[in-house]
């Protein structure tokens, strides 16, 4: 990992809620506004963004658990802002807390910890947990 991450780091992204953001199971939509599966893949994204630029070019990010908290809807057109400030950086590990709100306040509120690995050791986890061994390539390699 390059150096200068630094606490207190944050990155941003907006998004406006469309329907295929909506809150379903076997494609019936059960409430038509932003979904907590959608909020943790944003959070998740937004929390990539504070990594990107320290990763060398033999290494990646993994995502290792997100804790969030839905506190309230957000309708569909409404413009959802997420911010993630790094909260903690140990090792190999990073961590951040994430804020995402709309027009009306907060939304949600989260954290996402990110491990930082070789792409070799990646892809040797991802090989060893393949149903199908006679398949050696992974996107990593």
């Amino acid at each position: 990992m390059r150096s200068g991450m630094e606490i207190g780091r944050e990155e941003t992204i907006q998004i406006s809620v469309t329907e295929d953001m909506f809150a379903s199971f076997e494609g019936k939509i059960v409430h038509p506004v932003y979904s907590t599966v959608t909020m943790t893949y944003h959070m998740e994204w937004v929390s990539r963004k504070i990594i990107l630029p320290f990763l060398e070019d033999h290494e990646e990010g993994m995502g290792a658990s997100v804790k969030l908290s839905h506190i309230a809807p957000s309708p569909l057109g409404t413009v959802v802002t997420l911010t993630a400030t790094l909260v903690e950086v140990k090792d190999n590990v990073v961590l951040t807390k994430i804020v995402a709100s709309n027009q009306l306040g907060i939304i949600g509120k989260g954290e996402v910890k990110q491990v930082i690995l070789p792409k070799k050791t990646i892809a040797e986890k991802l090989r060893n947990a393949s149903i199908f061994p006679e398949k050696k390539e992974t996107i990593l390699d």
